[in-house]
């Protein structure tokens, strides 16, 4: 009876501990707060057409090569191509601590056009610069921390580049030999920025829950300083906003992006 006894103790406080462990979890995973907001397009977006290019124009004629300073969503009025990150200069401190693994990225310079048009990289990463063109290309990347790389890309080759240091802003990539040819680099020291999608969509997960954490964002295609939240008019100076976070979703709503702000030259 004695043993039983103990057994049944010990049972018991083997159970409890588990259900102790499950609520720990269940609460260390509540800290973590999810930042959602949309950017639109606020009035009638305008036509905006395709390059033509002016160089090597039998290949690269031969290929639709999309203007995409300004993309907007003809049924939604979604924004593509926003990025939003955490200003890690003023909020870095309050970021929780991540464990990255480098990853590699590739920039392909497809059909006279960068592919993605934006790439979000880790400082750590590396960056390789494709090209499956039959055409050659080269990038320009002005880099401000980084070592500025101004390399040829002959067809079928590639050059791979390593990014050691965060990067103060989105790094324009160029092909000078096809000028309209642009895209752009990010590099942080921290996981926590998207890129909105073709519905203007930003999600950013795994932010801490009860800080108040700054923003930036940045758009090829314009500033994004004069919006509109929740109907009314904010002022985000120097294109950066705070956001008091709570656990679970932290959803903004539309960001209203003024026509006049907007441009796709």
């Amino acid at each position: 009876m004695k043993i039983q006894s103990t057994l049944r103790r010990a049972l018991c406080a083997a159970v409890a501990g588990g259900v102790a462990s499950i609520a720990l979890t269940s609460v260390a995973v509540a800290q973590d707060a999810t930042l959602k907001l949309r950017f639109v397009y606020d009035g009638t977006p305008p036509q905006v057409g395709n390059i033509t290019p002016n160089k090597d124009e039998q290949f690269c004629g031969a290929h639709t090569i999309p203007n995409e300073k300004l993309i907007v969503n003809p049924e939604n009025k979604g924004i593509k191509n926003v990025i939003v990150h955490v200003y890690s200069r003023s909020s870095g401190k309050d970021l929780p601590e991540t464990t990255h693994s480098p990853k590699k990225h590739v920039l392909a310079n497809d059909q006279c056009r960068f592919d993605p048009h934006i790439v979000l990289a880790h400082t750590g990463d590396t960056l390789e610069i494709t090209n499956p063109d039959a055409v050659g290309h080269n990038a320009n990347l002005n880099f401000i921390r980084n070592t500025a790389q101004n390399l040829m890309i002959p067809s079928g080759q590639s050059k791979e580049i390593e990014l050691t240091d965060e990067e103060p802003a989105p790094i324009p990539v160029d092909c000078n030999i096809h000028p309209w040819m642009r895209a752009y680099v990010v590099v942080l020291d921290n996981p926590f920025a998207d890129v909105s999608n073709d519905n203007g969509e930003i999600v950013i997960e795994g932010l801490p829950a009860g800080k108040e954490i700054e923003f930036a964002v940045r758009y090829e295609g314009g500033k994004l300083d004069e919006v509109k939240v929740d109907g009314k008019d904010t002022d985000w100076r120097r294109q950066r906003f705070e956001v008091d976070l709570k656990a679970g979703d932290n959803d903004m709503g539309d960001i209203l992006v003024p026509a006049a702000a907007l441009s796709a030259d």
